[in-house]
């Protein structure tokens, strides 16, 4: 009798605040709800309800429901039996899709025309049954909405360049990601995430928790040069699961932190606090490092920096004047300190005038892992030669990114970080080479190539 006669006050209540209590459920509670009563049941395929739910699980809009031709909560149900299993990832992973083919649209166009149609569930499970091993749940619904991009340049996942050394990589779709699946010693279990034609370097994720390598997390593989045996390969770690390793990159492409240049993305890191001004010149440095000409045995860690040098528009004219030399600070993370000077930038000697930017980039290589430079440039005004004064490079840190060791070498790594600036001009810039093709970097042998090449700016 007592249930009957709440059963009966349910059915009498006013719709409004029922539906309102139901606003705050789940889709799971709301199916729930639907077997607790008739009337319950009615008003959990409330439209509006499940319209709330298809925008936040699906990012369905009023024009993708009119397009479909049924209810919200019939649309619900099939992107449900569809990507169900995806529905903890699918809006964090479609949101940056379209953010990024958003941003790209607008700055690198020719990217959008190399993107692929999402694979499907049957075409994801036979690559899971050809390779032996399966896809994290993150990757498989990134692959969903899109298959990665054709074998095109420029890639998708950032380029960066310097005189005599290209690099730009692919977000490779899963069948040829499939085909390049790694099972031999060292790298066991390991899914290539991106490729580049230039270096032969890919990211890769780990499948499996093998060789000193954590689940799903993904990595530059870095063969160790001291030891004997060719399997010991170090690991320059990018993301913790493909989640975090897609949507960071994303919100860096987006936001500005990686410049465009010449309709390619330039994985240049700037910290915002890196800008310095002098009367009316501003300087501010962005930074990255190159995996592929470092490595962790023996200690050898290549950076490259990209300096910007402007006048205020609002200066004067007789404010106009000529850069003379650099100093540089440079200060390792074991605590050694050089200072050296030199005459321009990069064999330039660049003339400001209100409104001008002046660009340049520069590398250098240290054997610790993390250092640090600043300094000055010394300009004269063009009006008066002997009015000479320094401009301040602000201090701007050169960090590699987290690496791990194999669980097994043959042959122990020197462990001592002597730091070594003599293959650098006076500030730790390359000087020019004779233009010597790198080959295949693949195997990062920096000590055949110490002395033969010299990048020196874009």
């Amino acid at each position: 009798m007592a249930a009957a006669t709440s059963e009966l006050r349910v059915d009498h209540l006013p719709s409004d605040p029922l539906l309102h209590i139901l606003s705050f459920l789940g889709f799971r509670d709301l199916i729930h709800c639907s077997y607790a009563s008739r009337r319950l049941n009615e008003l959990s395929k409330h439209n509006p309800l499940w319209k709330s739910l298809c925008s936040k699980h699906w990012l369905l809009t009023d024009a993708d429901r009119l397009q479909s031709g049924v209810s919200w909560y019939c649309l619900f149900k099939q992107y449900y039996r569809d990507l169900g299993r995806y529905i903890q990832y699918y809006p964090v992973l479609k949101r940056a899709w379209e953010q990024l083919k958003s941003f790209l649209q607008q700055r690198c166009p020719r990217m959008i025309a190399s993107l692929k149609e999402g694979a499907t569930e049957v075409e994801l499970n036979d690559i899971e049954a050809q390779i032996g091993c399966r896809l994290p749940d993150d990757y498989r619904c990134s692959y969903r909405i899109h298959n990665g991009q054709k074998l095109v340049i420029p890639g998708l996942m950032g380029s960066m360049s310097l005189s005599n050394h290209y690099r730009s990589e692919v977000l490779l779709d899963v069948e040829t990601a499939a085909g390049g699946f790694q099972q031999r010693k060292g790298m066991r279990r390991c899914l290539p995430l991106t490729f580049c034609f230039h270096t032969g370097l890919s990211q890769y994720m780990a499948l499996e928790p093998a060789e000193g390598r954590r689940m799903f997390e993904s990595f530059y593989p870095c063969p160790d040069q001291t030891a004997q045996d060719p399997s010991a390969i170090d690991m320059f770690i990018t993301g913790s699961c493909f989640l975090e390793w897609f949507t960071t990159y994303v919100h860096n492409v987006v936001t500005g932190e990686y410049p465009i240049i010449r309709d390619q993305i330039f994985r240049y890191v700037h910290d915002k606090g890196c800008v310095a001004t002098t009367d009316d010149i501003t300087v501010s440095v962005s930074t990255s490092f190159l995996p592929e000409l470092s490595s962790v045995h023996p200690p050898h860690f290549f950076f490259t920096y990209r300096i910007r040098i402007e006048m205020s528009s609002g200066a004067s004219p007789e404010a106009a004047c000529q850069l003379d030399s650099r100093y540089w600070k440079i200060t390792t993370s074991d605590g050694n300190v050089e200072e050296v000077q030199g005459p321009g930038v990069v064999g330039e000697f660049p003339v400001m005038t209100p409104g001008k930017v002046h660009e340049y980039s520069s590398c250098t290589t240290f054997s610790t892992p993390s250092e640090y430079m600043e300094g000055h440039y010394t300009f004269h005004r063009l009006a008066n030669k002997e009015e000479v004064f320094h401009v301040a490079i602000p201090r701007f840190h050169m960090v590699c990114p987290p690496f791990r060791e194999p669980v097994v070498r043959t042959q122990k790594a020197s462990t001592s970080f002597t730091p070594r600036l003599d293959d650098h001009d006076d500030d730790g810039e390359y000087c020019d080479g004779d233009g010597d093709d790198f080959g295949d970097l693949r195997g990062i042998n920096m000590a055949a190539l110490e002395g033969a090449w010299c990048p020196r700016h874009i």
